[in-house]
């Protein structure tokens, strides 16, 4: 990857370097290891880890625990999780679906029973079984080194002893009074009736003690036993479904990673039903093109991309959901052939209102996001969410989480690859991602926030790879979203969505922008996703890593 020597125009109309325009912040250097979150104390805990002498994925669980405890807004036991890690001793990338399943007696005939057109985004109906304590349990079994218990130490002693609420996060928590009415919500985390403020020491006992279950016990401290009892007792007492016979016999899922070359780098991203891919499909298509050329911020490369973008996620509300249920054609979606065909539908100079789903050839599929990397080089990328916010908004009474709300994204169309089905993985948004070189690890990647993650994944990939940025400037470099495209939960794109541009475009690539017939739309920081990574140093030895200038978080090594 180039030296950053590019240049841009900023909203002022000067003429600079694009590395001394985007940079918030030096990357992060260490030989030993570094440690990438979203929270600063996630981070220490992270690093204490690796100098007791755990390893990268000791480290990894570490993090996702305590920053269940200090992020409740978008993270917790009571989500699911995803991860691509490197094994050093093997030299191998293994990829884990932790995501749960609905549950096995909800049927599609109840919500039409009810006279619903789309599953609710809170209480009882979205609720899935939670799959990131298994995930935890999968990943240590496999690769860890320390007991759970140590592992799990940090989290538990934040819980006991509270932590002060970061900027950030208290602005997410002020929202989150709307889950009052679901029982359990108030208790634990709205404490004096109020979401707690900046700055405010909060605490959590009831998930400590979850924690310190799952620490003596393993998986059994979760998913049977007395805290499965809790949560089925509860689901049961205020119109849930999931139940103990769910939770026992939930199992996370080890599975290939795929990839797509961009450029000689190779991507990695994990099968659906994440929508990893969607990022492959979109490099794919942009890599017929000079986009380097281009240069970035110009009407042309926004152009491009947008419209890259709606070609796949065509493809993805289409084909993306539980390959357990559905002979999905991933190998054909990210293949280069498919990418050829679908590029000769983008028009340069003009934006489609609508495309249609592609067809593949049937070859032989509010969160966070954290990175570790340690001294042996062995490397994490884990996502981990509740989806929205604090999910369903259902606390099982004591235990100190809520439990998530991804059966949303399910839709109610009979016949589509997505549908409801009782014990069906629904399609997931949080997606993490991992880079080759010639076979050699060389960067965990991940940047959260629903649509815009596969987007993210993409203009990431295309700021270090086209525009020479560093790891640091290729997360910092104003973001292109658009909305709008068709979904796997049933909605369809009309009028060709909106494109959203974050501030650092100028203005005169967004005059472009409209004179070719894009629409242009307002939104805040915040849904331009959050970011994180890693990358090894080869020559030097060292890794670097970087961190999200737009959240609390960031990178730490040693």
């Amino acid at each position: 990857m180039m030296a950053a020597t590019l240049t841009t125009f900023t909203a002022d109309g000067d003429n600079r370097p694009i590395g001394k325009t985007f940079a918030t912040r030096s990357e992060v250097i260490a030989q030993n290891g570094i440690v990438a979150t979203s929270h600063p104390l996630a981070v220490q805990a992270g690093l204490d880890i690796l100098k007791s002498g755990g390893n990268a994925i000791d480290a990894a669980i570490a993090c996702n625990a305590l920053m269940g405890l200090v992020e409740p807004t978008g993270n917790g036991v009571g989500g699911d999780l995803f991860a691509i890690v490197w094994d050093a001793r093997t030299k191998k990338l293994h990829g884990l679906n932790a995501s749960g399943r609905s549950p096995h007696s909800l049927t599609l005939e109840h919500f039409k029973k009810l006279k619903l057109t789309a599953i609710p985004q809170d209480g009882p109906l979205p609720v899935s079984v939670p799959g990131c304590v298994d995930g935890w349990i999968e990943l240590h079994k496999k690769f860890g080194s320390l007991t759970l218990k140590k592992i799990l130490a940090p989290a538990i002693h934040y819980a006991e002893n509270g932590f002060p609420v970061s900027e950030v996060i208290a602005a997410g928590w002020q929202g989150s009074t709307k889950f009052k009415k679901w029982p359990g919500f108030a208790e634990t985390f709205l404490p004096n009736g109020r979401a707690p403020t900046k700055g405010e020491i909060f605490r959590n006992p009831g998930l400590a003690k979850t924690l310190k279950s799952i620490g003596r016990n393993g998986r059994d401290g979760f998913y049977a036993g007395t805290t499965a009892r809790k949560i089925a007792k509860y689901m049961k007492k205020n119109g849930g479904f999931i139940t103990e016979k769910d939770l026992t016999d939930h199992c996370s899922e080890w599975v290939e990673p795929v990839s797509a070359n961009y450029r000689g780098y190779d991507v990695w991203e994990l099968p659906p039903n994440t929508q990893g891919i969607a990022a492959l499909q979109i490099l794919n298509i942009l890599e017929g093109f000079d986009i380097k050329a281009m240069g970035f911020g110009s009407a042309a490369y926004v152009h491009h991309f947008v419209e890259a973008k709606k070609l796949a996620f065509e493809d993805r509300a289409k084909f993306y959901s539980d390959p357990a249920f559905n002979n999905l054609p991933v190998k054909g979606l990210i293949s280069k052939t498919y990418a050829t065909e679908r590029r000769k539908l983008l028009n340069s100079k003009k934006p489609a209102k609508t495309y249609d789903a592609g067809n593949p050839a049937m070859l032989d599929g509010d969160t966070i996001y954290l990175t570790v990397a340690d001294k042996h080089g062995n490397m994490v990328s884990l996502i981990q969410s509740n989806f929205r916010g604090f999910g369903s908004g259902m606390c099982p009474t004591g235990l100190g989480f809520c439990l998530q709300n991804r059966g949303e994204l399910f839709t109610l169309e009979q016949g589509h690859f997505n549908v409801y089905e009782p014990h069906k993985r629904p399609f997931h948004t949080i997606i993490p991602s991992f880079i080759t070189k010639d076979g050699q690890p060389l960067m965990t990647l991940g940047l959260m926030g629903g649509d815009m993650q596969p987007q993210g994944h993409a203009q990431i990939v295309i700021n270090l790879v086209d525009f020479g940025m560093n790891l640091q400037e290729a997360g910092d470099a104003p973001r292109i979203r658009h909305s709008g495209s068709s979904s796997p939960t049933g909605e369809t794109m009309k009028d060709g969505g909106e494109v959203f541009l974050e501030y650092g475009f100028s203005p005169e690539t967004e005059r472009d922008l409209q004179q070719m017939g894009h629409k242009i739309g307002r939104s805040s920081v915040g849904s331009f996703g959050g970011y994180q990574a890693i990358k090894w140093d080869a020559k030097n030895k060292v890794f670097i890593g970087a961190s999200e200038s737009r959240k609390d978080g960031h990178a730490a090594g040693y």
